[in-house]
């Protein structure tokens, strides 16, 4: 079987790395020559809307996609022709914030306060209604920290709407919470469910830098909680293949903030830390196969190389850790690799990381964290 991606960088590549055993074979469409994913299987190196490219990518038996900006009439173009997982309608869902907090409340699932701005007396309406602090987002195309900004008072707000393009956006009330976490599950075209345990996961400037699996004290109550979120969404948006839900901790419960409709950085860990990875479970998802045990190995941290790559052997003279280069040039707030650390103990992978922070703060690979 042949499986389309769109998109090469480096989920594709690590979704050939682990399709490869299973006896499938991959063809990338994006519009960067020379994307990770291309030293493992070809690239059709042209616009998402390309339609000649579209029909060469349908040249597989099905299609899937490894960010969730593919363009509206990409995936229309492509659900005509080939299977498309995830489905159009959940693709459209994830790429504009108010569609998604919209169905997050119409399932029930808890979310923070928001409202929609798409001009400026709607925007101070908004700031009559949404407490402080709060965040201004654009409705779409935001990740990594961008496309945002953060709100102390009124005075602030017409400005970061100019700042931000004076495109549609929501503003959202900012949350204190807890800790951050996210829920990496899978349903497949079967309609089989499977969830990894939560995780949490510690960003610097929008970017995450660690993800610890499970979540430190991690219960029951919890990991239920998400996991009923989760399979009301999944069912809702008929849903094939991963889907990662991140959420925010304020003591018990539990606020959705966004779901990415793909592979994630912070499943990046089920790779070496878990009995079958998210990429393996994704690609059996989209084929019919049965779901991958989702058990996690004892205690395990990934840690993002962004902006520098640290020296292989710097890391690997430390026992049981896994290094991954994804083959990209260095620039600033890129995310070039990572390394997963395996630990038998909470208190073993606290140290090994405490260990390995320096390193990576050293070569510039991560800032010292606040």
């Amino acid at each position: 079987m042949k499986i389309g991606i769109l998109g090469a960088g480096q989920l594709g590549q690590m979704l050939a790395l682990a399709g490869y055993p299973l006896g499938y074979e991959f063809l990338f469409l994006d519009p960067t020559e020379g994307s990770p994913a291309s030293r493992l299987a070809p690239q059709i190196v042209a616009d998402y809307t390309d339609p000649e490219a579209l029909l060469r990518l349908c040249e597989a038996d099905l299609v899937t996609y490894e960010f969730e900006n593919v363009p509206e009439a990409a995936a229309a173009a492509i659900a005509a022709r080939k299977p498309l997982h995830p489905n159009p309608t959940a693709l459209k869902t994830s790429q504009d914030r108010l569609l998604e907090k919209t169905q997050f409340l119409q399932l029930g699932i808890s979310t923070p306060k928001f409202a929609n701005v798409t001009n400026l007396d709607e925007l101070r309406a908004a700031l009559q209604t949404i407490s402080f602090p709060s965040i201004l987002k654009t409705r779409r195309f935001g990740y990594d920290g961008k496309g945002q900004r953060r709100l102390s008072r009124v005075e602030e707000g017409e400005r970061a709407f100019e700042e931000l393009g004076q495109v549609p956006c929501v503003l959202e009330q900012q949350i204190p919470f807890t800790r951050e976490l996210s829920l990496i599950c899978v349903r497949s075209v079967t309609g089989e469910l499977a969830y990894y345990p939560l995780v949490q996961n510690i960003h610097e400037s929008g970017i995450l830098r660690v993800t610890l699996a499970p979540a430190p004290d991690l219960t029951l109550e919890l990991q239920q909680l998400a996991q009923s979120y989760a399979e009301r969404l999944l069912t809702k948006l008929d849903y094939t293949g991963v889907l990662t839900l991140e959420l925010f901790q304020i003591n018990g419960q539990l606020l959705a903030n966004e779901f990415a409709p793909r592979v994630h950085n912070s499943g990046h860990f089920t790779i070496e830390g878990a009995v079958t990875s998210q990429f393996e479970n994704h690609l059996r998802a989209i084929t019919g196969l049965p779901l991958g045990d989702t058990s996690v190995r004892d205690s395990v941290a990934m840690l993002n190389f962004v902006g520098n790559m640290p020296k292989a052997a710097d890391i690997l003279r430390f026992g049981d850790v896994h290094v991954h280069d994804y083959g990209k040039q260095p620039r600033a707030g890129r995310k070039l690799g990572h390394v997963t650390v395996l630990s038998r103990t909470d208190e073993e992978r606290t140290r090994k990381v405490a260990t390995l922070m320096p390193i990576l703060v050293g070569c510039g690979a991560m800032p010292a964290m606040s």
